[in-house]
């Protein structure tokens, strides 16, 4: 479905013996799949360390990471190194705002470092599509959004 849609790039929330699976019909039909991380270091079917995404960049050609710098984060890991030294694998970044105890927080208030990384792809001219994703508590979406984007912007300026 999605080569006839002509989608380019999948992204998924996966475990590491699904990837197995799915790594031959993204080779078969040259769609890049993007695993997306999460912060549960106890389940090695997780993708959650540096050391899953690697296992599953392996595994085929076409996958990619999917970098969700909140959960890389809360999960103990610096996305800033990350981020350059496998810049070349990462088709798109989550961007929320936590801390390691693994809170969802406003923009700002938590321990991820947003502007570091904003500015990384800035400076290094990457073309990496960094996607907010609203996962705190607010009392208006609409409005939270908005902060965070602004907060974006600012960080940008």
């Amino acid at each position: 479905m999605a080569k006839a849609m002509g989608v380019k790039v999948l992204t998924a929330s996966s475990t590491v013996s699904a990837a197995k699976r799915v790594a031959p019909f993204a080779d078969k039909h040259k769609i890049e799949v993007a695993m997306h991380g999460h912060d549960n270091l106890t389940d090695p079917e997780q993708f959650a360390k540096p050391e899953s995404f690697e296992a599953a960049l392996k595994m085929s050609k076409h996958f990619m990471i999917n970098l969700d710098i909140g959960h890389f984060v809360s999960a103990g890991y610096d996305p800033v190194d990350y981020i350059k030294l496998h810049h070349d694998r990462i088709a798109v970044l989550h961007i929320k705002d936590r801390n390691k105890a693994h809170a969802n927080l406003p923009f700002g208030q938590g321990e991820t470092p947003i502007k570091q990384v904003l500015l990384l792809l800035k400076t290094s001219k990457w073309k990496i599509p960094a996607n907010i994703e609203y996962e705190y508590r607010g009392a208006d979406a609409i409005v939270e959004v908005k902060k965070c984007y602004q907060f974006m912007k600012d960080a940008l300026a």
